[in-house]
């Protein structure tokens, strides 16, 4: 191939400096034509000249060149790819062959069986070979490779309705993979990680630890050079920076400059990080995850009120709260047995979608939404994974199905909530449920009163006894006593004598 490249360089070389020249020759006539008219004529300067019929050949010729020139191009481009194809090692499937795959067939022919067309999967290896549609080893035989290399329409893949079309070097990387024997591979995020080594460098002066040896390997394979090591300024800036999200002040700069001592650097990283600014810095990108707002999103977006859920997410990185324990608690913090106050705020998580507060809306049509919401934020931020198309189907790219979205959704779906936000409350206040929280400023004023009202439970209840005491003793004296019954006689109150009826 090097030996075809060459004169066609030389051809592309020449063309260019051909097209490039004339060009350039008739600009020049046609300027000089168009500075003459205007002389002669008083003609502004934007009215075109009028070319004569040689200068119509000439320029006729440039442009003809000049498409040689970019046919050309486009010959040698598609030369250099298909060498760069067929040069190719082993093909990697992940790499190589699943975007194809992916992008022009998986919608027809993949998990989602649905939708899928002459009951072909070529997600999965077994499926396409019982199928017929791959022969590891055999191109030829291949029934994929029959079709996307056909001419006639009525059969070529992908078809013609589908609006995709497969380039020249993706039609030869799946005839060299299958000849290569179709080995599949999983999709990279479910291929357990594996230790990898360390590549082996050159510079071995230049790595202090193994991350070093990953960069500087690429840099070597570049052509490039290690930047040089960062000044003292630098160095406390991009720390500061990093760690709290502004910069250091002239004091902390000056500090750490004139700071000779070994542990310099250990001392700055150490208070960086036990700065409350340290969580508020960490904790951005997890809100934005989370969908953290303080209103409630659609038409009214009224305020509410999840700073607490904030502040906890603030507090867990300040306190370098486990990840395992920062995942139970936002997801199910409210469940766990005798669970704290700021177990159940962590719970906030799954309170942070958006909230519709309109009054004439359907209450179930948004209990639906809420909870869908929570199905596809959980699955981005904890498994990494789109889930928002499998609640109208199953995936057509991963292996989730339209149940797997469901009966995640059924573990968030009872929460007993109304789905119109608000709305009818007699006082601004959040959506219900929520937990009531003590203000911070009257926090200890809370406390006193508790103090007081203990004292007088126990008061009230020390006299409780003293009644229930003498309660007793007085049942008991009464019951003890003799009762003598006396008759009265009748009497006037003049003192006559009164005879019974």
């Amino acid at each position: 191939m090097a030996g075809v490249l060459n004169p066609i360089t030389d051809l592309l070389l020449n063309l260019m400096l051909a097209a490039a020249a004339m060009n350039l020759n008739n600009r020049q006539r046609i300027e000089t034509q168009k500075d003459a008219t205007n002389l002669t004529t008083g003609t502004s300067a934007k009215t075109d000249p009028i070319m004569t019929n040689d200068q119509r050949s000439r320029a006729t010729s440039g442009r003809a060149l000049t498409r040689a020139f970019l046919l050309c191009i486009a010959f040698w481009s598609g030369i250099a790819r298909s060498e760069d194809a067929a040069g190719e090692g082993k093909l990697n499937f992940n790499r190589d062959i699943r975007p194809i795959l992916s992008d022009n067939c998986f919608a027809c022919h993949g998990p989602d069986q649905n939708d899928r067309q002459a009951e072909l999967r070529l997600d999965a290896r077994d499926d396409a070979i019982a199928a017929g549609a791959i022969v590891p080893g055999d191109a030829q035989a291949s029934e994929l490779v029959t079709r996307i290399l056909t001419t006639d329409s009525s059969l070529r893949m992908p078809p013609a309705e589908s609006g995709k079309e497969l380039t020249q070097i993706q039609k030869e990387r799946l005839t060299k993979w299958l000849e290569q024997g179709a080995e599949y591979q999983q999709h990279w995020a479910f291929v357990p990680l594996t230790p990898i080594v360390p590549p082996a460098v050159a510079q071995t002066d230049w790595p202090r630890n193994a991350l070093d040896r990953f960069v500087s390997a690429r840099l070597e394979h570049d052509g490039l050079s290690p930047s040089p090591e960062a000044t003292r300024e630098t160095l406390i800036r991009r720390l500061t920076l990093d760690l709290t999200g502004i910069p250091p002040t002239v004091q902390e700069v000056e500090a750490f400059v004139s700071d000779t001592s070994p542990m310099a650097l250990e001392t700055v990283v150490d208070r960086l990080l036990a700065s409350p600014l340290f969580g508020e810095q960490m904790a951005i990108p997890w809100l934005d995850a989370a969908r953290y707002a303080d209103s409630n999103g659609y038409q009214v977006d009224r305020d509410r009120e999840l700073w607490a859920w904030r502040d906890w997410v603030i507090n867990a990185f300040n306190r370098n709260l486990p990840f395992d324990q920062f995942t139970i608690e936002q997801i199910a913090g409210d469940l766990l047995p005798d669970a704290s106050l700021e177990q159940r705020i962590a719970s906030g998580f799954h309170r942070n979608h958006m909230l519709n507060e309109e009054g004439g809306i359907i209450p179930e049509e948004f209990l639906a939404e809420y909870t869908a919401d929570r199905v596809e934020t959980t699955a981005a931020v904890w498994l990494g994974q789109t889930f928002n198309c499998t609640r109208c189907h199953d995936h057509k790219f991963d292996p989730f199905t339209q149940r797997d979205f469901y009966s995640l959704k059924a573990f968030f779906h009872n929460v007993p909530e109304r789905g119109v936000g608000s709305y009818g409350s007699p006082i601004r206040q959040n959506a219900p449920p929520f937990i009531k929280l003590p203000a911070p400023s009257i926090e200890h004023k809370i406390a006193d009163l508790g103090a007081k009202l203990k004292a007088f439970s126990d008061q009230l209840a020390i006299l409780n006894q003293q009644t229930s005491d003498e309660l007793d003793a007085w049942v008991s004296r009464v019951a003890n006593q003799t009762v003598t019954w006396n008759r009265t006689e009748p009497s006037a109150a003049d003192g006559s004598d009164l005879g019974l009826l």
